[in-house]
């Protein structure tokens, strides 16, 4: 008798001869014919032959299809050379009208009905377990002798006719180390679902309990794994349960069509991935490309120059621009809040520096579909209201946006503003960005940055920064120039050491990521530009999408009218400057953004960024 763990070195015409000849019990294929492409299984009525190719292509993260028979044919000679699909499985499964009707060791005693049955062939995740292992990561499902875990999600996958259901995923527990080499190892394979679809925290994904897989066995995380999640061809298996057909057969999940196939023929899917923590609870890894991640880190040095020579590139931290933009990127609604009030002397006491950055991500925001609010002083919100309109009218934005105001009236006031019914379960905002914001000193007044107190004029929007970081999911980022802005208590050390009167003027509140710029402005303007270059990444692009439906990267004709233009922030600035809100610096009501002129130093900013 042939002992189960020498089945992995073995060609893959011999392993199918030994399952059709049933002489082993084989629960899974997971770890044989390392190298070779298996296949998960779909046989459904001629009929619906056309509908189900379709859906395949419309979701081929989880279903990239390998090969489509003709009706009544058992072979498949583009995969195998003498295969017979009624016998080649391990195991089957029989449905009928979506019910799963019996366990099959074999399909001959259906060879009449098969006659007019189309059989599928798609692509399987344990062909890329070589790869993986190559790659020095463990394949913990294969350590622990079991069959690999799979998970129904809550992600809808795109639906053609009747075909519909929800995507469905296997999991590997991969040490935190080795994410990036997981990734890159796979991100090639698309034949076998390609690059993983999450990674972290399996409630993201609508999956409850990591012990209680839906099909297959649990797999053991060990201390430092983190859950990885790739789509899983069992989505088909999904699929025809919904569809409800009166016959249709698939292989038991795990139980795979070993192919003569090897896996070294690879397609790139649009550059080097790399993998990035954007938020700790839950834990959440973000991928991206590293030519997009590399324009980013190029905004975000273009815009760290210290113009006024205050001591900024002292609190500038690299790659906060990236992590809060992947953050912005996988949320569905965003909060802006924006408004220093340093003239204290003038009506309006606003300064300009802050409501034009605002608008720019607000309208990138909008172009990607988000759901986006500002939140403003109460005693500013007919000046941001008029603000807004002009904003519409100029095109920077493509509808207004909601403008609300907080005012702290009781203990939980924060946590029933972001929150439905005050619930940390349901919030209403998954991000909260704030732009040249005045900011909570220690001492709990607001400064400007000659340290005059302005506490008078400032609602307490902090307190939204401080209660979203007990919110789980909701992530915050701080954008300032001077070190006294909300969200910069994360460089506060530093703020009181470079920046002058920085020991009194530091804000004390943080945000999870701080974009620090020369102006303020620049910090939105770079946002809203990385935003752009994060949707045109299609590696970015499929992650966010969990690599169902269709890639959005052709969408970017769209996306490209939202970036902030010269044109249009010359226009803005001259509506800020006809409704009296003045140069940061100077107070002078000229086109001049903290004492800086638009032309040929902001107007310059914009071009070099775009």
């Amino acid at each position: 008798m042939l002992l189960t763990g020498g089945l992995k070195s073995l060609l893959p015409h011999v392993l199918r001869g030994i399952i059709r000849s049933n002489r082993l019990s084989i629960s899974n294929t997971s770890g044989m014919a390392e190298g070779y492409k298996q296949a998960n299984v779909v046989i459904l009525h001629k009929s619906l032959a056309d509908d189900f190719e379709k859906f395949c292509h419309a979701n081929d993260g989880p279903l990239p299809l390998l090969y489509r028979s003709q009706p009544g044919d058992w072979k498949c000679p583009s995969l195998s050379s003498d295969s017979d699909i009624r016998t080649d499985c391990p195991q089957y499964r029989k449905y009928e009208h979506g019910a799963c009707t019996g366990s099959l060791k074999s399909l001959k005693e259906y060879s009449e009905q098969l006659k007019d049955m189309v059989t599928f062939y798609l692509g399987c995740s344990f062909s890329f377990e070589k790869a993986v292992q190559k790659a020095g990561i463990p394949i913990r499902n294969v350590e622990q002798k079991c069959n690999v875990s799979m998970y129904k999600t809550s992600v809808p996958c795109y639906s053609i006719s009747m075909f519909h259901c929800n995507l469905v995923v296997t999991m590997r527990p991969i040490p935190e180390s080795k994410l990036e080499a997981a990734v890159l190892a796979t991100s090639e394979l698309k034949d076998a679902h390609g690059a993983p679809i999450h990674i972290g925290d399996p409630g993201l994904l609508g999956i409850q309990d990591l012990s209680k897989p839906d099909y297959g066995d649990p797999v053991h995380l060990h201390p430092g794994d983190i859950p990885v999640f790739w789509a899983c061809g069992v989505t088909g298996v999904e699929a025809i349960i919904n569809c409800r057909a009166p016959l249709a057969f698939t292989h038991s999940p795990g139980c795979m069509f070993i192919t003569d196939l090897k896996n070294d023929n690879v397609r790139s899917l649009g550059g080097v991935p790399q993998v990035h923590c954007i938020s700790q609870d839950p834990l959440h890894f973000s991928i991206v490309s590293a030519e997009a991640a590399q324009k980013i880190k190029t905004l975000e040095t273009l815009i760290g120059i210290d113009p006024g020579e205050r001591g900024i590139t002292h609190l500038w931290r690299q790659g906060e621009l990236l992590r809060a933009c992947l953050a912005m990127s996988h949320a569905s609604s965003v909060l802006i809040t924006t408004g220093f009030p340093t003239h204290f002397t003038h009506q309006p006491p606003e300064e300009n520096d802050g409501p034009p950055g605002a608008l720019a991500i607000a309208a990138m925001l909008q172009a990607l579909e988000k759901q986006v609010a500002i939140v403003t002083d109460q005693r500013a919100m007919d000046l941001n209201k008029k603000i807004i309109e002009e904003a519409v009218q100029l095109g920077i934005l493509k509808k207004p946006i909601p403008l609300l105001s907080y005012q702290r009236e009781s203990a939980d006031s924060a946590l029933m503003f972001l929150c439905e019914n005050g619930n940390p379960g349901k919030p209403r905002f998954d991000h909260l960005v704030a732009i040249e914001r005045a900011g909570m000193a220690a001492d709990g007044n607001y400064y400007n940055a000659r340290k005059v107190n302005i506490k008078h004029l400032v609602d307490p929007i902090d307190e939204l920064f401080l209660a979203a970081q007990t919110i789980p999911g909701v992530t915050t980022t701080g954008v300032g120039d001077g070190g006294n802005e909300l969200g910069m208590g994360k460089v506060k050390d530093a703020v009181k050491k470079h920046i002058k009167n920085g020991d009194t003027i530091a804000c004390d509140v943080e945000a999870d990521f701080t974009v620090v710029a020369g102006v303020s402005n620049w910090g939105g303007y770079a946002i809203a530009c990385a935003l752009h270059v994060l949707r045109c990444c299609a590696i970015h692009d499929r992650y966010l999408r969990r690599a169902v439906g269709f890639p959005r990267t052709a969408s970017q004709g769209l996306w490209l009218p939202a970036l902030p233009s010269v044109t249009k922030e010359e226009k803005l600035l001259k509506a800020l400057v006809q409704l009296g809100v003045r140069s940061g610096r100077t107070a002078s009501l000229e086109m001049e953004v903290d004492g800086l002129p638009f032309y040929n130093t902001h107007s310059l900013m914009i071009e070099k960024l775009l």
